[in-house]
């Protein structure tokens, strides 16, 4: 399986404000980019507290992009995965509407009182990992279950995960121009932190878009 992390921050870094609600960093060509690589990816995948904070869709925004899909006999919209070890998705949440596949990644620990409603609300549930979600084993079911390229659109716990367990291929970041600021602010990568064993990026290619400048990494 093929993983790209993309995410757009502001230059300081900041994914968000300390209020964790969404804030605008980038612009209408940058948001038109994100949309072509949903096009393009098997699966878009969020961790649970981006889907709390944000209550996103993530289907593909442009009409022509769904219908060249289900044109090479795909469906319209990309399947969408949320890592939610304790099974906090709402099920009246958007990821859940009829538009496309939801894969909800679960640990053992989630309660079965939060796992019914999900599956009631059409959610896949991919259990994994015994407190956390282990995401090796999620992501190898995932990719038998046919999604072989992987998007990844935050937040910041999941993407540390990610890359903590080595699983990012590419990473392409938008930097917007503007400072957040915050102790408490949302980074590209929370969790723990490296004290060692950093992962190293090779700058691919560094393009600006709109008033900020995209960077793409190889991991």
């Amino acid at each position: 399986m093929h993983v790209l992390v993309n995410a757009a921050v502001s230059v300081d870094g900041k994914l968000s404000s300390r209020l964790r609600e969404q804030v605008r960093i980038s612009g209408p060509d940058d948001f038109d980019r994100v949309d072509r690589i949903r096009a393009a990816a098997d699966a878009v995948m969020v961790g649970v507290g981006t889907v709390l904070a944000d209550d996103p869709h993530l289907t593909i925004d442009l009409e022509d992009r769904r219908v060249q899909r289900l044109r090479s006999g795909r469906p319209a919209n990309p399947a969408r995965v949320v890592a939610d070890s304790r099974a906090r998705t709402p099920p009246d949440a958007r990821i859940l509407d009829d538009e496309a596949t939801t894969h909800v990644l679960v640990s053992e620990a989630a309660p079965d009182a939060r796992l019914t409603p999900l599956r009631e609300a059409g959610a896949e549930l991919v259990v994994a990992g015994e407190e956390r979600v282990d995401l090796p084993a999620a992501l190898s079911a995932l990719e038998d279950a046919g999604i072989d390229r992987l998007m990844v659109e935050g937040g910041g716990e999941l993407i540390f995960s990610l890359f903590e367990a080595g699983l990012v291929d590419e990473l392409s970041v938008y930097v917007g121009s503007m400072l957040v600021g915050g102790r408490d602010a949302p980074t590209l990568a929370d969790g723990e932190g490296f004290v060692e064993g950093f992962p190293r990026l090779s700058l691919e290619s560094a393009e600006r878009i709109d008033d900020g400048i995209l960077l793409r990494y190889a991991v």
